[in-house]
């Protein structure tokens, strides 16, 4: 065996989970944005229903106006 190949090998240890953690944390703030883009089109989906309410009740006190 090589006397190289020990230092060698350590170091692509220490390389091997540097890497790893940093994709850990990388995976997991994707995974986070993921989930607040998610709660975004919730509440999103949600004023705009609250909205097209809002307009069936207008348009329907306008119809009842017009109406005699």
């Amino acid at each position: 065996m090589s006397p190289f190949l020990i230092p060698i090998a350590g170091m692509v240890m220490v390389i091997l989970v540097v890497g790893i953690v940093v994709w850990y944390k990388a995976r997991e703030k994707e995974l986070q944005f993921h989930q607040d883009m998610r709660i975004r089109e919730m509440e999103h989906q949600r004023k705009m229903k609250e909205m097209e309410l809002e307009l069936e009740k207008v348009k329907a006190r306008q119809g009842s106006e017009r109406a005699p």
